[in-house]
């Protein structure tokens, strides 16, 4: 219950910030070309909160449904216009000036995704060094040549201190199918160059948190005894009569070495009911356990709510933060925001040519999992969380479908070229069919999502 609450939570967190953001792009360009503004809507549906501020009265609003907003303009399209008032009306103001009033609200989507990425880069990014542990025999980065032990220093030129940097790095290239170079060091000095195809991986191994698995590479990690350090009140583990201090040595007389095996069994059992063998003040005792069965994206997995002991979780040795001072932080949130750009289209691309499955498509439900899971590991997480829904609206609002800003934009360039705005009877067929484009994608996506649910 708790886990549902954080990420509803983090989901209206992020939405709202999002859309205000994106709405007051719209709002804030308007102001400068003199257009009245007549709402500022965040969410749809039944109002929950709302004011009237400014010399023109505008309404404020908060409603209930917080999957979009609007700003309502003055426009002699939707009502009559006062003759004083005519000259700030939307549909009287240049071309330029509309097409700038409608390009703002994605351009400051992304212009949020720099300062949410920049603020992660000054924070710093903790997470492992990126060395390499088990690699699975037959598998692409066996024959490309990696060993265990590697560190991996850079991919395709770009610097990778931890795994989180390389999982950015390759990510990007798997979209783009092409061979990428690695430098990896053995040892303290030999470095050498391992050449990765990742045209061999597709978009949709990515998509479902397989991409190393599907490369063949483990990471390396610290080795922590399977000793459990906390007890989650209301869990499995206290109805089994789990312990802290209590040393998990086989389950159903399979042998554990270490924590990440234990959880991975745990993992791999819900609601199956599980021997296990422990150890406790030195004493070996038998206790039977049912892992509660959870929803992780698409996979049903098991959890019965114990921590790890975290004595044995200092060690540093294998651990590295990235970060950057104010300006080089800058430059990387540009570039960052400029690869997530792109990579966004290529996938929408591929998706429309048959090369990555429609699954791949998230709607409200995984979004809210994910922002609830992100607020849960720190504030950094947090932001390049919110960065990349930002990039993800940007993009996705400059798409060509009418009643997007894309849309709009479209029928701006058919005004310029033809030098007359297109026929409200074109522009109303647009719309409908722009309506039937956007309630499949969403269709689509929470079908997609009921499905992770079910498992």
């Amino acid at each position: 219950m708790i886990d549902v609450l954080q990420s509803m939570l983090a989901f209206i967190v992020v939405l709202g910030i999002l859309i205000t953001f994106h709405e007051f792009g719209h709002f804030w360009v308007a102001r400068l070309c003199n257009v009245k503004i007549l709402r500022f809507s965040v969410g749809f549906g039944r109002p929950l909160w709302k004011r009237h501020f400014g010399e023109d009265n505008s309404e404020f609003v908060i409603a209930s449904l917080p999957l979009g907003g609007y700003v309502k303009m003055l426009d002699e399209r939707e009502g009559t216009v006062e003759e004083r008032e005519k000259h700030r009306a939307f549909n009287n103001k240049p071309l330029k000036q509309r097409i700038m009033i409608v390009v703002a609200g994605p351009l400051f989507n992304f212009i949020f995704a720099i300062v949410a990425y920049w603020a992660m880069y000054v924070v710093g990014v903790d997470d492992f060094k990126p060395l390499i542990g088990d690699i699975d025999v037959a598998s692409i980065a066996a024959e490309s040549g990696f060993r265990r032990g590697d560190e991996i220093l850079s991919v395709d030129g770009q610097k990778t201190p931890t795994w989180s940097a390389v999982i950015d790095a390759t990510v990007t290239n798997v979209v783009n199918a092409r061979q990428v170079i690695f430098i990896v060091r053995s040892g303290q000095y030999s470095e050498r160059q391992v050449a990765l195809d990742l045209a061999r991986i597709s978009i949709d191994e990515m998509a479902s948190g397989q991409l190393f698995k599907a490369i063949g590479l483990h990471p390396m990690r610290p080795i922590v005894p399977a000793v459990i350090g906390e007890i989650i009140p209301g869990g499995a583990a206290e109805e089994a009569g789990l312990q802290a201090g209590d040393e998990i040595v086989r389950v159903n007389d399979q042998a554990i070495k270490d924590w990440p095996e234990w959880v991975q069994v745990i993992r791999a059992h819900p609601q199956q009911v599980l021997r296990v063998d422990l150890l406790r003040d030195g004493r070996s005792l038998t206790l039977s356990i049912i892992p509660a069965a959870v929803m992780e994206g698409e996979t049903t997995v098991g959890r019965i709510g114990a921590g790890v002991e975290r004595s044995y979780l200092n060690d540093t040795s294998y651990l590295a933060v990235e970060s950057y001072t104010l300006f080089p932080a800058l430059i990387k949130a540009v570039q960052k925001t400029g690869e997530m750009s792109m990579m966004t289209l290529r996938i929408l691309g591929k998706m429309i040519t048959g090369e990555a499955s429609v699954k791949n498509l998230s709607g409200p439900v995984s979004i809210a999992q994910y922002a609830g899971k992100t607020a849960s590991l720190g504030i950094a997480a947090f932001l390049g969380f919110m960065a990349i829904i930002s990039v993800s609206l940007g993009v996705l609002n400059l798409l060509p479908v009418p009643i997007l800003d894309g849309g709009h934009l479209l029928y701006y360039l058919i005004e310029a070229v033809k030098g007359s705005p297109p026929s409200e009877s074109f522009q109303i067929a647009g719309q409908q069919l722009g309506l039937i484009v956007l309630l499949g994608l969403m269709s689509i996506a929470l079908y997609n999502d009921i499905l992770r649910l079910m498992g």
